[in-house]
């Protein structure tokens, strides 16, 4: 039990340094350029899982090594773009439908996506006991 809330702060300490990374490249490209405010979440969201796949795979998940980085990436890629569609559906849905600022939806949606991502990651790219370093 230990372990794992050890691995839940590594994983909130990672997911805060890479909401850091999204919200401000959202908030650049929707204030500063123009951007709309769908294309700039999923942009910001796509630089986001590239720091958060270093971090997680150093500091937060112990994974399978018998799998090569390639394939490793690529799990991490797809099991990203289920969270990047809950957070362009959140986002759409609140902004769009009930009339949040998308600045606020961004929160609730990374919040969803955050346990998302942590169920998902336990579930599929760690390494599970007694499978070899």
């Amino acid at each position: 039990m230990k372990k794992l809330l050890e691995q839940i702060v590594r994983f909130g300490v990672v997911g805060v340094i890479a909401f850091v990374i999204d919200y401000a490249v959202l908030l650049t490209l929707t204030e500063v350029f123009g951007v709309h405010y769908l294309v700039s979440s999923a942009v910001a969201f796509l630089v986001s899982v590239v720091f958060n796949y270093i971090l997680s795979i150093l500091f937060v998940f112990e994974t399978d090594n018998s799998r090569g980085k390639g394939a490793e990436f690529a799990l991490f890629a797809a099991m990203s773009a289920g969270g990047l569609g809950i957070n362009q559906l959140m986002m759409w849905l609140l902004s769009d439908i009930l009339f949040m600022p998308y600045q606020l939806s961004k929160f609730a949606a990374t919040g969803v996506v955050m346990v998302y991502n942590f169920v998902t990651r336990k579930l599929f790219l760690e390494r599970k006991d007694g499978e070899r370093p």
